[in-house]
């Protein structure tokens, strides 16, 4: 422990750390826009093209930080070009277009490098520029990263919105008046600028894992763009730092290290991110599978309650709940105070949620025969997923859009939404005439009703509305009711009103 404290008291050590920070943070911010333009490839294809770049800078200037820099992003932003000229002028496959620069770039580069190195006193190692070698940073790599890294953090902030909506909704950014080709050309440069300034931590071939792989992690962390890049960010910097460390520990190469430590956070979010993870998702099943048995126990409960038929084992084996299950659904729905604490008896919470599970299931039966024109033979067990499902908002539209049916196509009745008629009087239109029905909801209404002196099973014809006043025609005198009333009075609709010649 104290040999590895002394360690990173070196200035080799600290100059590693503070460049090994620096990329990290600068790919992981860069990187949110490289995969969610399903650009990873073209990363890739800079990352390897830019090698051309710098054995002509070489040739050029010699061993010089600056001129690699300088040759490495022109040479990448020519790939970029390349790329994008192939893929709009010729007839060839988007990813085919950049396999095919990067390759020819990158090999380029490895012949130039080759040769180069042949000739005596030229230390150009193909392996730094592959793999880095991060150990090795010297003041004025460590300058031209950190100046990199501010540079591309100020072009994210400042051009935030412009990459934004490019990258989401392109036409509506064209629309907008917004150069969505420059800013494509632009996020280019600085994926340039990106790649030289790793070049020495983690070389050309692990800087793809450090712009994609934080990215991909903070996108199974978060939805939120904003979140998405600081986390990101906070990603590729706690996994240059961690992969550093460990390769100083551990004794092994640096570049690869930081890779794979990325990639194993990655694996860690995977597994137990909260929306998002493996276990997070199987957890939700299962609570999904324990909802179904439930409400199932609940709506075969109900429907024996209503037939008069004894609760046996027989209705858990019909079920198809295993014994355990079936017990835990139990202690759950009394748990909801569902269902009596002494008995298999359903209170009038229990027979309120079951009569909503039988409405979603008629309901859904009747679009789907009404609407999708199936069989009555092969609506029930869709119905049966369903009605688990479908919120009460939807429900509500399909029964507006049925005309709130009264039967399903087996002809049992449809149970109406809780608290609101299946047609309330207030959609009745001037002229026409409707039956009061017998099933009206909560003791007000049959109360108001019954002080109107309108009886169920009669014909009620609205003459006159305003914006909060009903008049109907019944029985030969006029009743006035507030449309608040009216909306919660349920009746049948017997078409439109004739008047006598």
């Amino acid at each position: 422990m104290i040999d590895f404290l002394n360690i990173l008291q070196e200035t080799w050590a600290v100059r590693a750390l503070l460049a090994s920070s620096l990329v990290g943070i600068m790919c992981g911010i860069l990187g949110c826009f490289i995969v969610l333009r399903n650009m990873s490839l073209v990363g890739d294809a800079l990352a390897h093209a830019i090698l051309p770049g710098v054995v002509v800078a070489f040739l050029l200037v010699g061993y010089s930080t600056l001129a690699f820099f300088t040759g490495s992003v022109l040479a990448g932003l020519l790939t970029a070009v390349g790329i994008t000229w192939i893929q709009h002028r010729v007839n060839t496959k988007n990813d085919a277009a950049i396999g095919i620069v990067f390759t020819a770039m990158f090999s380029l580069g490895v012949i130039g490098i080759s040769y180069i190195s042949r000739n005596q006193g030229v230390h150009l190692d193909l392996k730094d520029f592959l793999f880095g070698n991060v150990l090795g940073v010297a003041d004025t790599d460590l300058l031209l990263t950190g100046l990199v890294t501010l540079y591309v953090i100020l072009s994210v902030v400042v051009f935030y919105r412009y990459l934004f909506v490019s990258t989401f909704q392109p036409v509506v950014a064209e629309t907008m008046g917004i150069p969505v080709r420059l800013i494509h050309y632009f996020l280019m440069l600085l994926l340039s600028f990106a790649v030289v300034a790793s070049l020495q931590t983690v070389g050309v071939i692990l800087v793809v894992a450090m712009l994609i792989t934080p990215a991909a992690t903070a996108l199974l962390l978060s939805d939120k763009m904003e979140k998405v890049i600081v986390i990101s960010a906070g990603m590729g910097l706690l996994s240059a730092v961690v992969g550093l460390l460990l390769a100083i520990v551990l004794n092994t190469t640096p570049g690869p290290a930081i890779a794979v430590t990325a990639t194993s956070f990655y694996l860690m979010v995977v597994l137990f991110a909260p929306k998002k993870g493996l276990l997070a998702k199987a957890l939700r099943r299962r609570q999904l599978k324990l909802r179904i048995d439930r409400e199932d126990i609940l709506k075969a409960l109900y429907r024996s309650a209503q037939k008069g038929h004894a609760v046996n084992a027989e209705l858990r084996d019909k079920l198809d709940i295993s014994l355990l299950n079936w017990q835990r659904g139990i202690k759950q729905l009394r748990r909801h105070k569902w269902l009596q604490a002494d008995s298999l008896k359903l209170t009038s919470q229990g027979v309120e949620a079951a009569r909503r599970l039988v409405r979603a299931h008629r309901l859904w039966e009747t679009y789907l025969a009404t609407e999708v024109g199936l069989d009555k033979e092969q609506i029930h067990l869709d119905a049966e997923r369903h009605e688990h499902l479908l919120p009460e908002a939807i429900l509500s539209a399909v029964d507006k859009k049925l005309g709130y049916p009264q039967l399903d196509p087996h002809g049992s009745p449809i149970p109406r939404s809780i608290g609101k008629p299946a047609f309330p009087l207030s959609k009745i239109k001037v002229g026409e005439i409707a039956i009061l029905s017998a099933d009206q909801d909560g003791a007000y209404v049959s109360a108001r009703l019954w002080e109107e002196k309108i009886m169920a099973g009669t014909q009620l014809k609205v003459t006159n509305r305003n914006d909060s006043l009903l008049e109907l025609d019944y029985e030969g005198r006029t009743v006035s009711l507030s449309l608040q009333l009216a909306d919660q009075i349920n009746v049948v609709p017997k078409g439109i009103f004739v008047a006598e010649a």
